[in-house]
């Protein structure tokens, strides 16, 4: 698993590009995304780096924008540029929607890996659950919907235990890797 700083990460994905003959356009970089919500995850192809210096490293080494991006929101602070804001933990409530922003995520995974990138698109985009900041908004009373979502996650499940023993590994090196994102060490 590389070692160096996100600012410095394209150097670790060319090497890994490279050495195993994956074009940009199959790569998927898992990112905080600070125009997103806590909460929020959107999947792309390509696109701007938005000042972010760990895609701009990543652009420079591969030759392109084109490779694909798992954004997961970690909001904005207010009058913060956002380079200390992401280094700081989440206060409790942000951190539980970053979580269950990548536990969405991961759902779509043998999506992913299977080359349905559109398909897993669409369904992690219908799936949002941001965090409202209270001093935004208030939060929605419903309770109800989160039921409903519980029935959806159950339906793609059956599909995951399908797959081949290969994609198994993949998913828990993504899963791995995206725990990482928020620190977490379950």
């Amino acid at each position: 698993m590389p070692q160096t700083f996100m600012n410095a990460s394209g150097r670790a994905v060319q090497m890994l590009a490279g050495f195993f003959k994956i074009p940009p356009e199959e790569i998927l970089v898992v990112h905080d995304e600070l125009d997103f919500a806590p909460g929020t995850a959107r999947l792309k192809q390509g696109g701007g780096i938005a000042g972010h210096n760990g895609l701009k490293d990543i652009s420079q080494r591969l030759g392109t924008h084109d490779y694909w991006r798992l954004r997961i929101g970690v909001g904005r602070p207010m009058g913060d540029s956002g380079a200390d804001y992401v280094l700081e933990k989440p206060p409790a409530e942000e951190r539980e929607a970053i979580e269950g922003a990548i536990g969405r995520a991961l759902e779509h995974v043998p999506l992913m890996l299977a080359g349905d990138m559109q398909g897993a698109m669409q369904k992690l985009h219908s799936e949002d659950k941001p965090v409202v900041k209270k001093a935004e908004a208030p939060k929605p009373a419903a309770k109800p919907e989160p039921k409903k979502a519980e029935a959806k996650k159950s339906e793609p499940k059956k599909a995951e235990a399908k797959q081949a023993p290969a994609k198994e590994e993949k998913v828990g090196l993504l899963k791995g890797l995206l725990k990482g994102l928020t620190g977490s060490r379950k």
